[in-house]
């Protein structure tokens, strides 16, 4: 079946200034764009969408995110925007109604964050167990980085007083005391044991967090960490039929022999929409969290600079098994220590595996990557993905963690398109909803939610912002052939937007509606 789209705006992203009056798919591909009156007159009986005036583009791609975190959070208790610890207890209590929970089920929540409380500290132990009495609670912070847990979920996790933090983790004390805060590798030790995903449900679970990218014009989403324990899930996904988005995996180096044998079939390809993208490690923390690995200390510190999470040693081998093996490495690298550790570490794996800069390898998030470490990419075939939207949601924190120099150059954006070096642009959902145009917004604007204008100098152009969510990030996954742009013999992966943001003033474009989604020439979003 043909449908040809016309009456308003085809923006193809094939170079800047450039439009088109219609478009013409036939079942998942393009078949043309061009003038109306051409593409009416070649077209054999389609369906005639009118865009009413509407702007047409490529689906947005999103580079980075962690599918089965945002799918299982729809059925957790959900802390986001918590300002105290009685917000906390009213949200805990009318989650544990709601969801009938019943006593010492282990209950986890996210979305909190310590720097949206008056003082930005965390709450005491003792204030937390005041949260629930009977029931072990786990509180994941909202950079995921961290957590609060009560002294039920302490026990449950076999932390005393006298635990030791593992490497590239914190377990916090005071006066010989637990505090209830974890930090790092501590933390996501207590993730890999915790209950956090029942396998009863998830497939509708999956299925309302396509629905949520959908609905941001997303057709392509990420599982930014494939854990083994979510195998069974996976498979039940694919039993049912129900997954519509593209959806690329990458795993943990423990997990990737693993996947290879249980998933054969999507290595390096699609089989029932999910590929496996290569590996993702961490190397350090979280910059509003202050764990991310600086170069010089924290503002107001006066040695303090965080601290990575695995040995060069380490990080090495994992390289040198992604070359064997040929796949893409996903480093999650935030302060400018993490990118110079990703970069020395590189440069070393490239001098034995010359073909490893030919795979990609992508540094996750970049937030505090630093303008002299960004030539230094370029010959390593390193391409950032920047979390650009945390000039608006941390910006503010940022300037009291970094001081006004490192704070203005996050998400060195205009830095690194003026070095020529790709980029793309993420959300890293669900520590943030995956809205697209508010991160191009973010990118544009450089505007942070107290309204302050962070890095006039690291601000892009609509257009350049809008490429980092389509054609570099098709780039990004390999897939430049496929999406990313509306030309013929590509799928057929489309949002139509309330407006063109290249049209409508700066300031507003995180204004604009997603009107329809459509994945392969079909409907998986419409706001009607």
């Amino acid at each position: 079946m043909q449908k040809l789209y016309y009456g308003g705006t085809v923006l193809p992203m094939t170079g800047e200034g450039n439009y088109a009056e219609a478009l013409l798919t036939e079942g998942d591909k393009i078949l043309a764009v061009g003038d109306c009156r051409t593409l009416k007159e070649m077209a054999e009986e389609p369906e005639e969408i009118d865009l009413a005036g509407a702007c047409l583009m490529p689906a947005f791609i999103d580079p980075h995110s962690h599918f089965s975190q945002l799918a299982s959070g729809l059925a957790q208790a959900d802390f986001t925007g918590v300002t105290s610890v009685e917000e906390m207890r009213e949200r805990i209590n009318r989650y544990m109604q709601e969801k009938s929970v019943k006593e010492g089920e282990c209950i986890i929540a996210h979305g909190y964050d310590n720097n949206r409380f008056p003082d930005g500290k965390n709450p005491s132990l003792s204030q937390i167990d005041t949260l629930v009495e009977k029931n072990p609670l786990i509180i994941m912070h909202k950079s995921g980085h961290m957590g609060l847990l009560n002294s039920l979920a302490l026990r449950m996790a076999g932390i005393t007083p006298e635990s030791t933090a593992p490497e590239g983790g914190r377990i916090g004390k005071e006066n010989g005391r637990l505090t209830g805060y974890l930090e790092e590798n501590a933390f996501i030790e207590v993730l890999r044991k915790a209950p956090l995903i029942k396998r009863e449900g998830m497939t509708a679970a999956y299925e309302a967090a396509q629905q949520k990218y959908a609905s941001y014009g997303i057709a392509t989403v990420q599982e930014g960490v494939l854990a083994a324990q979510l195998f069974p899930l996976y498979k039940d996904l694919f039993a049912s039929g129900r997954l519509k988005l593209d959806l690329v995996g990458y795993l943990e180096p423990s997990s990737y022999e693993a996947a290879k044998e249980t998933f054969p079939e999507s290595l390096g390809r699609y089989h029932q929409h999910f590929k496996i993208g290569g590996v993702k490690i961490y190397l350090d923390g979280s910059p509003q969290g202050r764990t991310a690995w600086m170069r010089e200390p924290y503002e107001g510190e006066s040695d303090y600079r965080g601290y990575g999470t695995m040995t060069d040693e380490a990080v090495t081998a994992v390289m040198d098994k992604v070359a064997e093996e040929g796949v893409q490495l996903l480093a999650h690298c935030n302060g400018d220590a993490a990118a110079a550790q990703m970069i020395r570490c590189l440069r070393a794996c490239e001098e034995k595996y010359p073909e490893m800069k030919n795979l990609r390898s992508v540094m996750i998030h970049a937030q505090l990557l630093g303008r002299d470490q960004i030539p230094k990419m370029i010959p390593l075939g390193l391409m950032p993905s920047f979390f650009v939207a945390h000039v608006y949601h941390w910006g503010d924190v940022h300037l009291k963690n970094f001081g006004p120099e490192r704070a203005e150059n996050i998400s060195a954006a205009k830095t690194a398109l003026e070095a020529g070096l790709p980029f793309t642009f993420h959300q890293d959902s669900p520590v943030i909803e995956p809205d697209m145009l508010e991160t191009v917004w973010c990118a544009v604007n450089r505007r942070t939610l107290e309204g302050r204008t962070l890095g006039e100098n690291q601000r892009i152009s609509a257009y350049d912002a809008l490429k980092a969510v389509t054609v570099n990030a098709a780039y990004q996954y390999f897939e430049e052939d496929r999406k990313g742009t509306l030309e013929p013999g590509k799928q057929a992966d489309l949002v139509i937007l309330s407006a063109d943001p290249l049209k409508v003033p700066a300031e507003e474009i995180r204004e604009i509606r997603v009107l329809k989604t459509v994945k392969s020439g079909e409907v998986l979003y419409s706001a009607e």
